[in-house]
């Protein structure tokens, strides 16, 4: 069965960090995700999770301050390999289900070569690691490598390794591909991990509103045999994020 996640970088914004992960564990998130935790002390995150009762569902890499070290940069092996086994060495402690290869910003096949080689890599030095890799829309990410999820298929195929996947993220799937569900149904055998949001401006799942159908993207995820983990990542209308959160009844979990 699946199991929920907020992601706490958007969620709850009206609070402050650290009480965000209470915040999330009350309102029935079982994990939480955190884009990227580098500036905060890993012990420190690893005791707010424990006080919560919560998992560490996600986090994104490599850290935003080493945008050269990106993996599809021809030419910026050494950095992003350094910059990864750095990150591994902070998320010892907090044990992440999933991490997030952000591809990076680049174009062309010397690129494609240099995603298949830095996550062959990557997949090889921490064989027990689950990785993940995902589109995301050109609109709000220019330029960004892995903008569709062909060619992310294509880069999974390539790479070959059991403990890279794709991840799913409904609001990038409608932006890129115009039918969530449809990219839902043709790459699910794939999907490791699963963000939802809602498109045009990454707000919560209205049930029956909006591009998105969520009754039917919801239902087709119950029956699909998927049991990692479905986060919130979205930024609430509401003035508090409880408020946002009438969707989940619509997941049955």
């Amino acid at each position: 069965m699946p199991k929920l996640a907020a992601n706490i970088s958007h969620l709850f914004p009206e609070r402050s960090f650290p009480t965000r992960f209470q915040a999330a564990k009350d309102a029935g998130f079982e994990g939480v995700e955190i884009l990227f935790p580098y500036d905060v002390p890993a012990q420190e995150i690893r005791d707010a999770l424990d006080g919560a009762g919560l998992k560490l569902a996600l986090i994104n890499a490599p850290p935003r301050d080493v945008v050269p070290d990106y993996p599809a940069l021809p030419g910026g092996e050494e950095g992003f390999r350094a910059a990864m086994e750095a990150v591994l060495t902070y998320a010892a402690p907090l044990a992440p289900d999933v991490i997030h290869v952000m591809a990076g910003y680049a174009e062309g096949m010397e690129a494609e070569e240099a995603l298949v080689d830095n996550l062959r890599w990557l997949a090889d030095l921490a064989p027990d690691q689950t990785f993940t890799i995902e589109p995301l829309n050109l609109g709000d990410q220019p330029r960004y490598f892995l903008s569709d999820y062909d060619l992310a298929a294509r880069v999974l195929e390539r790479v070959g390794r059991p403990n890279l996947g794709l991840q799913y993220d409904s609001y990038h799937a409608q932006k890129i591909h115009g039918d969530a569900l449809a990219v839902w149904e043709k790459f699910r055998p794939l999907v490791r991990h699963i963000q939802l949001g809602a498109p045009p401006e990454r707000t919560e799942p209205r049930l029956g509103q909006g591009p998105v159908y969520f009754p039917a993207l919801f239902a087709a995820i119950a029956t699909g045999g998927y049991d990692g983990w479905i986060s919130a990542e979205y930024r609430p209308t509401t003035a508090k994020t409880e408020d946002s959160l009438g969707w989940m009844s619509g997941l049955g979990v």
